[in-house]
């Protein structure tokens, strides 16, 4: 029995919350949680607090050892304000980030204790928690041979299991779309990133998975995805996936359409070469919207939702696009590639031009779209560029909870016309005036194959990775704004408003 004891207990460890007091020598206020395991440890908790010194700071941990015999490490983290909410200046719920923050540094601290599992504090918002935990352990260390200790996080107590198990499945889709983004390109190419993706969606009976071919791909006459996909080895893939979880399955559907390019050198237009590698995420757009629908199905969410994923490699070779070159989209406009390393708007035209196929409800796109969208916001927020005020509202409401913000750009007809101001064809796929507002040149290019009245692309080129900007978050392909679309989409479908 005591052998078998001391194995539990060094298996666990707990991490606790704790609120900033509002004057600086204040008591130390605890959670619900930690509150009832200092008075299981007859006070000694708040006693070894306060002779740490200063109360703990937001984002800031103690680590005390022996308290307990069912936890022999416990983590404090600091959890800022008790009351913080909504702040409108940084457009997010601060409470709910502040606890994302400091769970995923208190999971991290047990992490590097080597003890395989954690027992987490829901912290009064379970679901931010749970969140906080997931995306905070998560690291791609697939292809190395040492590998940190795997820790399973668990919710301390029972009382919000719901919400924890929401915020796990939250989080869950957002480090499916880390994992396909971090994976060297030639692990994740077009045709394995559509099989993992339906591997993912195999349980679900209301799932429906097409991997659509090249041949398929000609007869829709999708001649601007086929241009840029033809100067590659790696065949093309059109992925379709139609998640019906309506109550009507002949519902209007939200559609999701990804860029998928799995690697980006840039074609004839080559990018530099120093840091093309992290190029194997520019498929970031199709990997968060088809990881959303991934969690859409876990959620049983009851609306019906289409994806669609056109995928491929833009390489240079004798095949390619030669700048100047002149193809035919889907809807018959001609665009003249001006610049091969524009690609990303080529596959999304014909895809737009497929959505509508669909009597869509909404039509949101993702993709690393633009350079010029980091220059702009950096990775503060995705930059979203809609026809829909009512479909903005949504998409800004939903990211003031998730913490992965949202912020709208222009779509003036100032930026159309440097699209259409072109020498050969109907279209340029590059503004006349090169760089200047490249972001906004790119989405008025795509409006060109729109004409639903509810749709929104999200340009995700700043958020793509990150280096320290977000705490809950290590370095490398963010998976951003996964969190943010599914919520997206559960807001949608609650939503009474006729939106025809």
């Amino acid at each position: 029995h005591k052998l078998r004891w001391i194995h539990r207990a060094a298996a666990t460890g707990l991490v606790l919350g704790i609120y900033s007091s509002e004057k600086d020598e204040g008591a130390a206020q605890f959670t619900r949680a930690g509150d009832a395991f200092d008075r299981l440890v007859s006070g000694k908790l708040r006693e070894l607090l306060s002779l740490c010194g200063p109360p703990l700071k937001k984002g800031k941990t103690r680590i005390f050892h022996g308290l307990h015999q069912d936890f022999p490490s416990v983590v404090i983290v600091g959890l800022g304000k008790k009351n913080a909410g909504v702040n409108d200046q940084e457009n997010w719920n601060e409470g709910k980030e502040n606890i994302r923050a400091a769970v995923a540094v208190g999971c991290r601290q047990i992490q590097d204790l080597e003890i395989p599992c954690v027992e987490v504090d829901p912290c009064g918002d379970a679901q931010a928690a749970a969140e906080g935990a997931v995306l905070g352990l998560h690291e791609y260390n697939e292809l190395k041979q040492k590998k940190k200790p795997v820790v399973t996080p668990q919710l301390h107590g029972s009382a919000e299991s719901e919400a924890w198990q929401k915020g796990v499945t939250y989080a869950e889709g957002q480090n499916l779309a880390r994992y396909l983004m971090e994976a060297p390109a030639n692990y994740i190419t077009p045709i394995k990133f559509a099989e993992h993706i339906e591997q993912k969606l195999r349980s679900f009976s209301n799932v429906k998975v097409h991997i659509r071919p090249e041949s398929w791909i000609a007869t829709q006459e999708m001649g601007a995805f086929l241009s840029v996909a033809k100067g590659s080895a790696e065949p093309p893939i059109f992925l379709e996936i139609h998640y019906l979880g309506g109550a009507n399955t002949n519902d209007s559907p939200l559609v999701f359409v990804g860029k998928g390019v799995t690697f980006d050198s840039g074609g004839i237009s080559l990018k530099p070469s120093s840091g093309m590698d992290a190029m194997r995420a520019d498929m970031g757009g199709a990997a968060t919207v088809c990881s959303a629908i991934v969690t859409a199905a876990a959620l049983n969410l009851p609306l019906n939702i289409i994806g669609l994923a056109p995928l491929c490699e833009n390489m240079p070779s004798g095949k390619a696009n030669k700048p100047g070159d002149v193809v035919r989209a889907k809807n018959g406009k001609t665009i003249q590639v001006d610049n091969t390393d524009a690609e990303g708007r080529l596959l999304l035209a014909d895809a737009l031009c497929y959505a509508h196929n669909f009597k869509p409800r909404a039509i949101v796109n993702a993709a690393t779209l633009t350079g010029a969208m980091d220059v702009a916001l950096g990775s503060a927020a995705t930059g979203v560029f809609t026809n829909s005020s009512w479909l903005w509202t949504h998409l800004y409401e939903a990211s003031v909870l998730t913490g992965d913000r949202v912020w709208r750009m222009p779509l003036f007809e100032h930026y159309k016309k440097q699209v259409t101001d072109c020498p050969l064809a109907d279209l340029s796929n590059i503004g006349k005036y090169s760089r200047a507002g490249g972001a906004c040149t790119a989405a008025a290019f795509l409006k060109e194959f729109v004409t639903a009245s509810h749709w929104a692309h999200l340009d995700i080129a700043g958020v793509m990775s990150n280096k320290d900007e977000v705490p809950y978050l290590r370095k490398g392909m963010a998976g951003r704004p996964t969190r943010t679309l599914v919520e997206f989409a559960a807001r949608l479908s609650q939503d009474s408003h006729n939106t025809k």
